[in-house]
């Protein structure tokens, strides 16, 4: 057996392994793009996104650079955002102001996150990540759906900013308020943060954020931080950018696949039964998890 460097750029493939064949890049691109629907599609049907699937599946089992597989998953994280925030847009269920206002905090932290992605060893990076990823496993197995009440008096920055709302429901319209939008705000720098540094678009803090604390419904949550991920994914994509760690042709299979994925999901997701769903997901995310910590540690990312 005998290992073969596939050169994209000057550093963004490292080591992948093949069985005595030469992999040429068009065949590289193409388990790439499999590999991203696979991972769009996951991400689609537990609420949490690709991103968290393709940093660990281009570094685990690719041998791609942690910080190209970031830039690349940021580009995937646009463009999924970018087509189906119009939708829920369009159908009433996203809040634009919250996400717009929230916008603020997650560009910030985007921004300081991605920076200190550029400056920090992609030991750390790999070790961070980890966590992060066994995070997402536990809040996929721990979600409920549900719907909250409009309950309780309107919260007085909700009401200078005109943030409360209404959502369709199956007799019509069903208003909402939004309550402590202080701890949203704060809880949103640090989603953001992490985006940056870990070139995933955060969607599950953002979902706990505004479901947990800001008591938004939680097809509002969900759907509002579809809107917003995108936004905060092209603040830190601008960092990478600059770095030169965003890759075209790993982006453009990574993306393209990402986004099939996505599609298919979406109508998955009316059959799937959502509590086999997150035991999947959390088994898959959890064993890359405990893969990304060790390497880490290990030192071999």
């Amino acid at each position: 057996m005998r290992s073969l460097i596939i050169t994209l750029s000057s550093a963004t493939v490292r080591n992948y392994r093949t069985h005595n064949e030469r992999v040429n890049i068009a065949e590289f691109s193409l388990l790439v793009w499999l590999g991203s629907i696979a991972a769009g599609l996951l991400g689609a049907l537990t609420g949490l996104g690709g991103g968290v699937v393709i940093v660990p599946m281009l570094t685990l089992g690719f041998g791609v650079d942690i910080r190209y597989a970031m830039g690349a998953s940021l580009i995937s994280v646009i463009a999924t955002s970018s087509g189906a925030a119009a939708a829920f847009v369009k159908e009433g269920y996203s809040n634009v102001r919250v996400g717009m206002f929230l916008e603020i905090a997650t560009c910030l932290g985007a921004l300081a996150g991605a920076y200190l992605a550029t400056r920090i060893p992609t030991s750390a990076l790999a070790i961070v990540f980890g966590f992060v990823l066994l995070y997402s496993a536990y809040l996929s197995l721990t979600a409920k759906d549900h719907i909250a009440e409009d309950t309780g008096p309107a919260e007085p920055w909700a009401a200078r900013l005109r943030l409360d709302s209404q959502m369709p429901v199956a007799t019509g319209w069903q208003s909402y308020r939004v309550h402590n939008v202080g701890g949203g705000f704060a809880l949103m720098g640090v989603a953001g943060a992490l985006s940056g540094l870990l070139g995933i678009g955060s969607g599950a803090i953002k979902v706990l954020a505004m479901d947990r604390v800001m008591k938004l419904p939680f097809k509002v949550s969900t759907t509002t931080s579809n809107f917003m991920i995108g936004v905060t994914a092209a603040a830190s994509a601008g960092v990478y950018l600059g770095k030169g760690f965003i890759e075209p042709g790993l982006a453009a299979p990574v993306m393209l696949g990402v986004l099939a994925g996505s599609l298919v999901g979406a109508k998955v997701l009316a059959t799937a039964k959502n509590q086999t769903l997150r035991y999947i997901f959390s088994a898959v995310i959890g064993v890359l998890a405990v893969q990304m910590i060790y390497k880490g540690i290990a030192g071999r990312l």
